[in-house]
């Protein structure tokens, strides 16, 4: 009989769903995953793109799955009472699993399975959580909640960390090294990487309506457009650079797409498309040869750094993504630049136009990021069901 995994989560992701299926279709172990947030999670309102998001690539299909009715008051929020499940523990008895790998802690409903299922199943972990974010001076704040999270991190067995400013987050809150098993942050490269020639011409007839010349470097953003990813600075110092043969390309919506129009409306070579579903992105990607995450805080990992990478692009990254330290080799697939520092983003911006080796470093973006793969975070539980 197969060891079985329950999965809990809280609603279907487009980065999670075709890792379950490819967990599911690899048959080492029987997987059931519970979504918290219930059946209304399937679309909602998307406060940082401002608008509903429906995804268009199936996320229900080749695994097993169970809504579990979630009787919160606002459902599908992220504070902490966002979730109420008290089916949940209930469900997950009934299905007898061997593990439980949780997704998140900071739902009351996903801790209450933490607490429950201690010493009685084994329990993993996955966040993607850093220090990055976290204020460098000393704070009485900062003190209890290292103090509450070492608390709730005593709770697991292990944790899959996806990153090295990851693994320092957890150690930093006392989960043990031996407890510590990499299992990279990845997306479907495969759906990106498809060498399907239509997607490259659909790419140059969309530089083509858009007025691009397709000798010309255009850089690319896509993302929501709201202050933590510091799409103004990216504008700001592209502007002052004042490339003719070059272009840059915004997609996205949010709560600061009005004023980034009205601020930079006018400026040269200066592209804005709306946010773009899942199917289009490897297209969307496709129109540039290098692709730039300018956030300066909240950005955990950055997976449109690893989706541009797998689609051919070089990519920028500031310091305050999770994924710099992992992605980014310098000069060779990339650069970095430190949060915040627009003369440095110009400087990286101006390197990447004096290239000759663009096409060398593109292809070798995508091959780099072909180690972080689906199939090692597979590779990772698999491990720990089987041990």
């Amino acid at each position: 009989m197969k060891p079985r995994l329950a999965i809990v989560t809280t609603h279907p992701i487009q980065y999670n769903a075709p890792m379950f299926k490819k967990l599911s279709e690899r048959g080492m172990i029987e997987i059931m995953v519970f979504y918290t947030w219930g059946e209304t999670a399937l679309s909602k309102y998307d406060p940082g793109f401002q608008k509903e998001v429906t995804w268009d690539i199936p996320l229900l299909e080749g695994y097993a799955y169970t809504f579990v009715e979630n009787r919160a008051t606002d459902k599908g929020s992220h504070h902490f009472y966002g979730i109420v499940t008290p089916q949940l523990i209930n469900m997950l008895e009934q299905w007898k699993p061997d593990a439980i790998l949780l997704y998140g802690w900071n739902f009351k409903s996903h801790l209450s399975v933490m607490r429950h299922f201690y010493k009685k199943k084994q329990i993993f972990f996955r966040g993607d959580s850093t220090l990055l974010d976290e204020p460098k001076r000393f704070s009485i704040k900062k003190i209890v909640r290292r103090i509450f999270l070492k608390w709730v991190y005593k709770h697991i067995d292990v944790a899959f960390y996806t990153g090295q400013s990851n693994y320092d987050y957890f150690i930093a809150h006392g989960v043990k090294n031996e407890q510590l098993i990499y299992a990279p942050h990845a997306v479907d490269n495969d759906r990106f990487i498809n060498p399907d020639k239509e997607y490259t011409s659909q790419a140059n007839r969309l530089l083509n309506k858009i007025g691009i010349n397709e000798s010309h470097r255009v850089f690319l953003y896509a993302g929501k457009l709201k202050e933590n990813k510091n799409v103004s600075l990216l504008i700001q110092a592209y502007t002052e650079l004042a490339y003719l043969n070059a272009h840059l390309i915004i997609v996205g919506n949010g709560a600061l797409e009005n004023k980034l129009k009205q601020d930079f409306g006018d400026t040269h070579n200066l592209h804005f498309l709306d946010f773009q579903n899942q199917t289009q992105m490897p297209i969307i990607y496709r129109l540039a040869d290098v692709f730039i995450l300018p956030s300066k805080s909240g950005e955990t990992w950055g997976l449109a750094a690893n989706e541009a990478m797998a689609s051919g692009c070089v990519v920028i990254l500031s310091t305050n993504c999770g994924a710099c330290r992992d992605v980014i080799v310098e000069g060779k697939n990339g650069f970095s630049f430190v949060a915040g520092n627009k003369e440095e983003l110009k400087e990286k911006i101006k390197k990447i136009m004096e290239l000759n080796n663009l096409n060398e470093m593109k292809l070798f973006a995508q091959e780099y990021i072909q180690k972080f793969s689906f199939d090692k975070i597979c590779e990772a539980i698999e491990i720990c069901m089987l041990s």
